[in-house]
């Protein structure tokens, strides 16, 4: 409440514009950008077998997750959010996405949303190893997370709308209990969508008007095409198309321009997501901070390294 948030840092410092910005749009809905983009699916996978030979095995979301992380070491503006009309740093880097579940059921298609908890030091192989182990704990059957268990309290009407009314007014002065921002899939940084696991194109996904999320993102199917080669001659190509929804109230136009020409450069050059970054940003002494368990994973696995 007055500005104060378990998940965000209220901002000072900020352009009168932006600032002003929220006011005129009080909702995502009315602050989305949509954009597409086409990445080289075949340089990418050329990178994932040579890795996979060397024993690294990567998937595509984890290229796209370790490259938004990257991203945000640099510019950390794009990890704000908007919340009462006010504009906040966040104090965790997160991403959310959906799954399938392993089911016995025939026909069934069941799902779970799982949010990981990221440093951004992450190298490509903190991301991998953070999001394999995500979806190991959440696929089978029998997994319900924290998000699942709160979701199947709400299955009446009368009490899913009480408490989803209750939470929009917590969470617009910030009195938010922890419990339920850790199990909000809405409350992150990025929501990712891997449109390709069931066959489906890339698609411009909303932004919820419920939590804090700023960017979506979705991965689509493989698109084949003929371009014109360095020599004049037609070449075939495969293509990954992506899919970028971002709330454009929360920095300046330029500064998106930079995120997305830099998400787009490390997607094209991969390997340089192996190393920590140099340098990290944060804005006005604000840090990210993870949750006891991850962060102390996370000091064994640094500690494991620096050994190795």
């Amino acid at each position: 409440m007055f500005g104060h948030r378990a998940d965000g840092r209220l901002l000072k410092e900020i352009d009168p514009i932006i600032a002003l910005t929220p006011y005129l749009m009080p909702m995502r809905c009315d602050a989305q950008v949509m954009l597409g983009y086409k990445l080289d699916y075949e340089k990418l996978a050329r990178y994932i077998v040579e890795q996979g030979a060397n024993g690294n095995r990567f998937t595509f979301m984890e290229l796209i997750i370790a490259a938004y992380i990257r991203v945000v070491s640099e510019l950390p503006e794009v990890n704000r959010f908007v919340a009462n009309k006010r504009l906040y740093a966040r104090t965790q880097l997160t991403v959310s996405f959906a799954l399938l579940k392993e089911t016995s059921k025939v026909d069934a298609i069941e799902e779970n949303t799982v949010k990981c908890y990221f440093d951004p030091q992450d190298t490509l192989f903190d991301v991998a190893e953070r999001v394999s182990d995500a979806i190991e704990k959440n696929r089978s059957e029998e997994a319900d997370n924290s998000t699942m268990k709160l979701a199947k309290l709400l299955l009446r009407p009368i009490l899913a709308n009480t408490v989803v009314a209750l939470a929009r007014f917590l969470d617009r002065y910030g009195i938010m209990p922890n419990y339920v921002l850790d199990a909000s899939p809405f409350h992150t940084s990025m929501f990712l969508t891997n449109m390709a696991s069931i066959g489906m194109p890339a698609v411009n996904h909303h932004i919820y008007n419920f939590g804090t999320t700023s960017l979506f993102v979705s991965i689509g199917n493989v698109e084949r095409t003929i371009q014109m080669g360095a020599d004049g001659k037609p070449v075939r190509k495969r293509l990954l198309p992506v899919g970028i929804t971002a709330d454009e109230r929360i920095c300046a136009g330029a500064v998106y321009a930079k995120m997305v020409n830099r998400f787009m450069y490390y997607l094209s050059n991969p390997a340089l997501l192996e190393t920590p970054p140099e340098n990290v940003r944060f804005e006005e002494n604000n840090v990210y901070s993870l949750p006891e368990t991850k962060a102390k994973k996370l000091r064994k696995n640094k500690q494991r390294s620096v050994e190795g």
